[in-house]
């Protein structure tokens, strides 16, 4: 559970760290604002894909199902500074599908928490193949993460492009190049 009394806290000794003055007019409901915000951005720490694929739907062919260009916005672990793009989830089901917008919400529950975009795309791919018990599943994400454009190097526009495989993908070249074509059409 967010302690929204220790972000105020800690919001208002970064700022006097940074210099400055926690009573300036703008400044006053800074803390508060960071803390609902944090409690709404990281509302995935108290929140499992489980719920979310729990209700399927019986299907008679097992065919490769794509959710291509899921929007995303993460922090990154490393810097609290967002990184987000989009995410492209592939399974191949075992009889049994769920809503699409529950890959959606899948993806959801594992980037609203302080993240790297590596454990983040496994962690997809697991949750499905766990929970679903899919034959297979593909998962892709490409991001950009602000500690690589406002800081540091300093690259805006660089993306990172993460993919995970499970299952039936791992070594058929003929579904990771189906997964491959359906993202581009």
């Amino acid at each position: 559970m967010v302690n929204k009394k220790k972000i105020e806290e800690a919001v208002r000794l970064l700022l006097e760290g940074i210099g400055e003055d926690v009573n300036r007019e703008g400044l006053q409901e800074t803390p508060e604002r960071i803390a609902r915000m944090y409690e709404e951005i990281f509302a995935g720490m108290e929140e499992t894909p489980d719920k979310h694929l729990a209700k399927r739907f019986t299907v008679s062919n097992n065919e490769m199902v794509l959710e291509k260009d899921i929007v995303f916005y993460s922090m990154c672990e490393h810097h609290l500074l967002p990184f987000y793009g989009k995410a492209h989830v592939a399974y191949i089901p075992d009889g049994e599908v769920v809503g699409l917008s529950k890959l959606a919400r899948t993806v959801e529950v594992f980037a609203k928490r302080p993240q790297l975009q590596e454990r983040m795309t496994a962690q997809i791919a697991d949750s499905i193949m766990q929970e679903l018990h899919a034959k297979g599943v593909m998962v892709m994400i490409e991001a950009e993460h602000m500690c690589m454009t406002m800081r540091g190097v300093k690259k805006p526009g660089s993306k990172t492009v993460t993919c995970v495989m499970r299952g039936a993908f791992q070594d058929n070249e003929r579904l990771q190049n189906a997964f491959y074509q359906m993202l581009h059409n």
